[in-house]
């Protein structure tokens, strides 16, 4: 238990760090909407911040945030319990439960982490920087919001495609328009993975 609880700490902080690397690069080195492409016009960094949940989704208001903020923490708590409840399953002495698989733990652990790395923009950066804005990037050392007000950094969009003129209710948009943080992909795919990995795992429970 303890080998797998120490793995499962790491992997969660190394999300964390790449999660956070990536955002106060983008924050302090672009200005907002500014766009640097990776893979021509299939893969960009396009620097825009989200107010609300995820994939640029407001929720609400300035009122909405603190209950989205709040929500984020109160998640991330109960994740923290749940994945060292089953870490301890199946190795209590006498115990009749099976050993909680590995990979359900990975999963959680992305989720986890996801929700973790949201969470520090929300707290933290309207405290640890300054406005970021068209024309001006952000530095250290300012404050341009309340706590649980930050705003969180998102960067990652891919207009793979535009849909033909002719596509009934989706022509001339773009494929898939959200841009996204490397948080939200750990959220995703770690909800992706369990889904189509371990989904007996979870209807048993």
């Amino acid at each position: 238990m303890k080998n797998r609880g120490r793995f499962l700490l790491i992997l969660g902080i190394a999300l964390v760090v790449v999660d956070q690397v990536i955002k106060i690069l983008v924050k302090t080195n672009m200005t907002l909407g500014q766009s640097i492409p990776v893979l021509g016009n299939w893969f960009q960094l396009l620097f825009v911040e989200n107010k609300g949940m995820a994939f640029g989704m407001a929720f609400g208001g300035v009122a909405g945030k603190y209950l989205l903020s709040l929500f984020r923490v109160v998640l991330f708590g109960f994740l923290c319990w749940w994945i060292s409840k089953l870490l301890k399953r199946g190795r209590e002495p006498q115990s009749k439960e099976a050993t909680v698989p590995t990979g359900v733990l990975v999963g959680l652990t992305l989720i986890t982490a996801g929700a973790f790395g949201n969470i520090v923009d929300c707290l933290c950066y309207g405290q640890l920087f300054t406005e970021s804005t068209y024309t001006t990037v952000a530095t250290w050392g300012g404050s341009y919001a309340p706590i649980m007000q930050g705003r969180v950094v998102d960067m990652l969009y891919f207009p793979l495609w535009t849909w033909p003129s002719w596509v009934p209710g989706l022509g001339g948009h773009v494929f898939f328009e959200p841009v996204f943080n490397f948080a939200d992909s750990c959220v995703t795919c770690g909800a992706i993975y369990l889904i189509l990995f371990h989904w007996k795992f979870f209807a048993k429970e």
